[in-house]
């Protein structure tokens, strides 16, 4: 568990996952969107973006991992996020989300992350900014 003491700006942490079929279907059925640019292919291929892409929220799901798995980790409370959608991801694309700390703000227990998610190919994919609490000192 990381506390604020032990968190410097310019520390950062990454989650990689694959992207599959099945992965999003489970979203599609957990938030239920059924968008068919997700989940018909027909559909899909006729769009802008020549196939089936995942829901831009599966993958900003990543950062999620990181700031409450690595950096700080269990016990973090996410504040606030922005995101900026800026490529699709297929499946079978690899994202990487990486949260950097750009700022500590001690007196209210509060760090600003970066963060970004790039694929396989280092297109970034979603770029943002978190704001998290970190797990209180014991």
């Amino acid at each position: 568990m990381l506390t604020i003491d032990k968190i410097n700006v310019g520390d950062s942490a990454s989650f990689t996952k694959t992207v599959t079929e099945a992965d999003i279907a489970l979203y599609a059925g957990v938030s239920g969107d059924f968008n068919p640019a997700h989940i018909n292919a027909e559909y899909a291929n006729s769009s802008m973006f020549k196939g089936r892409i995942a829901h831009g929220m599966l993958s900003a799901g990543f950062i999620s991992n990181v700031l409450g798995m690595k950096l700080p980790g269990p016990g973090t409370i996410y504040l606030s996020q922005e995101l900026k959608f800026t490529k699709p991801v297929y499946i079978n694309d690899t994202v990487t989300a990486t949260a950097t700390v750009i700022e500590k703000i001690e007196e209210k227990n509060r760090l600003v992350l970066e963060t970004i998610c790039t694929n396989q190919k280092g297109d970034v994919v979603i770029k943002g900014k978190a704001v998290v609490m970190p797990p209180a000192a014991e």
